[in-house]
């Protein structure tokens, strides 16, 4: 029988979204994930010169072992060789995939909860680009249907092969090898571990590198941990551990553990996009591509040559870190995050470091970092720790000497993408920022009325709109309203940014309230 990937797509309701294919675990049954696999084998056999041979990998969510065994036998049925790398990050199956030249794939519902889960496709040289996904959907497969019962499950699913062990253990030999075993030196780091696929893996790391770590809140059972927009009960868990235990930082991740969670000694959690900058400035990187979304402290701090910004996803940073690339000059490093903390490397990464000489004295070494052009949780954390370590400060100091710019952000749950995007185009036609949000984001009068009465705040005007991605409002109080339908679940998220924390928690929760009436 032979299937499109469009009818797939069509009858099961999952598709891609910001970031690789994602739906209802109902739905991702062994025969979507089966005609996916198959699909993105084709792809890359009329696309890239590779071997074949796929490699793939997932995380701990209940869901992902069946998913795993679809992809197995897609394997086997386009006659490739499968490796199982076994539960790792992300970027470590990437990794794997660009050292091997293979295509690989990580079966990850990312930070979403477990009742969903997802499919995330890396071709020989990295991530896929809107134009593979193209490719992918345009295929045709010929299978026996036979295979499936009637919900759409294998009926004899193959076994999972034995775990090839390379794919981990070069991701975690990348770190020292580029900054060194005494690195993090002298540092105490906790690690929330909850139920992130690399929780034992950052342990490793950090453990290599020299540091003293304390692994906390481990969870055999799955936790949607979402960097974008941190749960209460995980900022609560942070700031008890901080003061309970001594600690120079907190390391975390999401569920795949690509995007990162870095909070400071007092565990305060940073924003992503407010990591992103600290880590590009402690690596030197030149040229930054990040989503419109992002702080606009980037801009604001002078530290970088060129910035891009682009739409939300990694698909669209990756293609604003390759315009940004000097081929006349490979010096000029670029690299990009996003709001989720998520750091890619674009180019490689040069550095000079003092090392011991063996003899008691000290030499100057040149080590290379390789690109990684996929989102990696560990190299952000990590080289913030770095910086503050050699410059014998705490996190907070770093924080203090970027501009006075706050991003918070939250999201309506259950909320359907089609009503989100109706709603954007209300708003967008009918010049409704300032009727909805004017009044939230303007600044009170200096004048004071002759009753005596409160000042009345004036009514703030919309004086900039960006709909690069969703629909971005500035206004001339210099607060920053961001809506946006999310591309990976029901959900519309609001972005917002202001001069002071307590005001952008104020503007947000404003924001929410506004939002949670267009629910009726």
């Amino acid at each position: 029988m032979s299937v499109t990937m469009q009818e797939v797509m069509k009858q099961s309701g999952v598709a891609f979204g910001t970031s690789g294919a994602r739906g209802l675990v109902t739905a991702m049954t062994d025969r979507v994930c089966y005609v996916y696999a198959r699909s993105f084998i084709k792809y890359c056999e009329q696309s890239y010169k590779c071997e074949h041979a796929i490699a793939i990998a997932g995380d701990l969510r209940p869901s992902t072992e069946r998913i795993l065994k679809a992809l197995v036998k897609a394997g086997e049925d386009s006659a490739w060789k499968v490796v199982y790398c076994g539960r790792i990050p992300s970027p470590a199956i990437a990794l794997y995939g660009i050292d091997k030249a293979l295509p690989t794939i990580m079966v990850t519902g990312s930070h979403i909860p477990a009742d969903r889960n997802g499919i995330k496709f890396n071709h020989p040289q990295g991530e896929i680009s809107k134009k593979d996904e193209q490719g992918i959907v345009s295929q045709a497969v010929d299978f026996d249907e036979n295979i499936f019962d009637a919900n759409g499950m294998l009926k004899n699913a193959p076994a999972l092969p034995a775990v090839e062990m390379e794919a981990e253990e070069n991701y975690c030999k990348r770190y020292p090898e580029f900054f060194g075993t005494k690195a993090l030196q002298g540092l105490t780091i906790g690690v929330y571990q909850h139920s992130a696929v690399g929780r034992d893996i950052v342990v490793k790391v950090l453990e290599s590198l020299g540091a003293t770590v304390k692994p906390f809140a481990r969870s055999e059972t799955f936790i949607p941990v979402d960097t974008e927009a941190i749960r209460k009960e995980d900022e609560e868990l942070a700031r008890e551990f901080a003061h309970k235990d001594f600690v120079d930082a907190i390391f975390s991740t999401d569920g795949d553990s690509d995007r990162p969670l870095l909070a400071d000694d007092v565990g305060m959690w940073l924003r992503g996009d407010v990591l992103g900058i600290l880590a590009a400035q402690a690596l030197g990187v030149k040229r930054i591509a990040t989503p419109v979304s992002c702080n606009t402290s980037l801009e604001k701090c002078g530290s970088f040559e060129k910035i891009c910004r682009t739409r939300i996803g990694s698909p669209y940073v990756i293609a604003g870190m390759e315009s940004l690339v000097d081929n006349a000059d490979a010096s000029v490093s670029v690299a990009g995050y996003e709001a989720n903390g998520g750091f890619l490397l674009q180019t490689n990464l040069t550095r000079e470091f003092i090392d011991s000489d063996g003899r008691g004295g000290e030499m100057r070494a040149t080590r290379t970092l390789p690109a990684l052009p996929t989102r990696d949780a560990l190299l952000p954390m990590i080289a913030v720790m770095v910086r503050v370590r050699e410059e014998r400060m705490c996190v907070v100091d770093l924080l203090k000497k970027l501009p006075k710019r706050f991003t918070v952000s939250d999201r309506l749950k259950e909320f359907p993408t089609e009503i989100s995007k109706a709603k954007l185009a209300e708003i967008r036609e009918q010049k409704l920022g300032a009727k909805l949000f004017g009044s939230l984001t303007a600044k009170p009068s200096k004048f004071k009325p002759k009753d005596g009465s409160t000042p009345r705040p004036f009514h703030g005007e919309v004086v900039a709109i960006d709909e690069t991605d969703g629909y971005r409002m500035e206004f001339d109080s210099g607060d920053i309203v961001h809506l946006r339908p999310s591309g990976n679940a029901p959900e519309f998220r609001c972005y917002v940014e202001t001069e002071a924390k307590d005001r952008s928690d104020e503007l947000l929760a404003g924001c929410m309230k506004v939002m949670e009436g267009w629910r009726k």
